[in-house]
């Protein structure tokens, strides 16, 4: 039997200064905007969880540059589904894995600080996996990988697979990785690497890019969310 059409998107509870000023990371907005409307197009019931119920927008996300009007007219209007069910998040306890065959990690680099130990989260993901259901990351949504193990290979689930995520090298040009190493956290490519997995690099840092490899479907940056999400329909859909 297939598994229900229920997307769930993962969404980091974390937030730490990381841009000048001492603005903060949090959640990407368009890493967990764009799958929401691509799986709502797809026919999808979607809801959000985070590791606490709680989460804090990423400064540079609410930003022009990042944030279309489109996109900030949903992000801003409460009354949306999106914000709707970001303002009224869900945590782990609230979720029964049962129900949903997707499993999407949005992110932000706020996510390197809470995904690598988001047990709650991390079961839903074997959860699912373990009952046929698709996992999916974008960017630094993949810190969540190497946690979620396999009780029967004692091994992550990307184990042998080949994942992208967030550059080494993107990090380098955002000046960030000195602050990453100050969490101590690993970045997309160390963490893809511990866990067994083959790590595929994007053309360019910020070149949306996508890559599938059975039912972990990976995308390398915010610029890929979109194409992460319909990539992970679409094994959805092979399933």
């Amino acid at each position: 039997m297939a598994p229900p059409k229920r997307a769930l998107i993962a969404v980091t509870s974390a937030h730490a200064p990381l841009y000048a000023d001492g603005k903060e990371t949090g959640l990407f907005i368009t890493e967990a905007l764009h799958p929401f409307n691509v799986f709502k197009q797809a026919g999808f019931d979607v809801d959000l969880v985070s590791e606490t119920g709680s989460y804090q927008p990423d400064w540079l996300s609410e930003q022009k540059d990042w944030l279309n009007d489109e996109d900030r007219r949903v992000w801003e209007d409460h009354s949306s589904e999106f914000r709707s069910k970001l303002d009224h998040l869900y945590s782990p306890r609230d979720i029964d894995a049962s129900k949903y065959g997707l499993f999407f990690a949005s992110a932000g680099h706020a996510s390197l600080i809470d995904y690598p130990d988001a047990k709650g989260l991390q079961s839903i993901a074997l959860d699912m996996y373990a009952h046929g259901g698709i996992v999916s990351a974008v960017c630094h949504g993949g810190a969540i990988f190497p946690g979620i193990v396999d009780p029967q290979t004692h091994k992550s689930i990307i184990a042998g697979k080949k994942v992208t995520g967030f550059t080494t090298k993107g990090e380098e040009e955002e000046g960030v990785l000195d602050t990453i190493k100050g969490w101590n956290r690993p970045t997309i490519e160390a963490a893809a690497a511990s866990a067994g997995a083959t790590y595929i690099a994007p053309p360019g840092p910020w070149d949306a890019f996508a890559y599938t490899d059975g039912r972990i479907v990976t995308g390398a940056n915010p610029a890929s969310a979109h194409v992460t999400a319909k990539e992970a329909v679409k094994a959805f859909g092979g399933l």
